[in-house]
């Protein structure tokens, strides 16, 4: 190949790049639409599995005004098994949303569950027998501690 036939050869191949690209459905047109507001996206609600059965509780964590409260500590004490000889501490920090949730939570127990929630000094409570209400939707109020 000379000199002349080369530099044809890359001149070819310079022009034919670009062009194979919009062959292919890459186009470089700027958008003329005003960009949309993103939506606020899902948080994911915390999920903490016991492992022990198929039920489930959920939760809203709200304030005395019925605001969500973030990273509000939800605790539960399951006590299970033959005269309750088997026993499991869960603890879950809520969401932005004020939302959190325990799965796998026993079907049969002799005296339910006791849901204790806390936010720096406020806390609340509640119960759920889940033989009566497998899949338990519970809202929690938090409320300033008398001393």
């Amino acid at each position: 190949m000379n000199v002349k036939s080369l530099s044809e050869f890359a001149l070819r191949l310079c022009l034919a790049l670009p062009l194979s690209g919009c062959a292919l459905g890459q186009t470089n047109t700027p958008q003329t639409s005003a960009p949309q507001q993103p939506d606020r996206k899902a948080v994911p609600v915390p999920v903490l599995d016991g492992g022990i059965g198929p039920c489930s509780a959920d939760f809203t964590v709200t304030d005395s005004a019925g605001a969500p409260v973030y990273a509000a500590k939800v605790k539960v004490h399951i006590a299970y098994g033959f005269i309750g000889a088997r026993k499991l501490d869960l603890e879950l920090g809520t969401n932005i949303d004020g939302k959190a949730r325990f799965t796998g939570l026993p079907d049969r127990l002799k005296h339910g569950l006791y849901f204790h929630a806390s936010e720096g000094d406020r806390s609340g409570d509640a119960f759920d027998d889940p033989s009566n209400t497998c899949k338990a939707q519970l809202t929690i109020t938090l409320q300033k501690k008398n001393n």
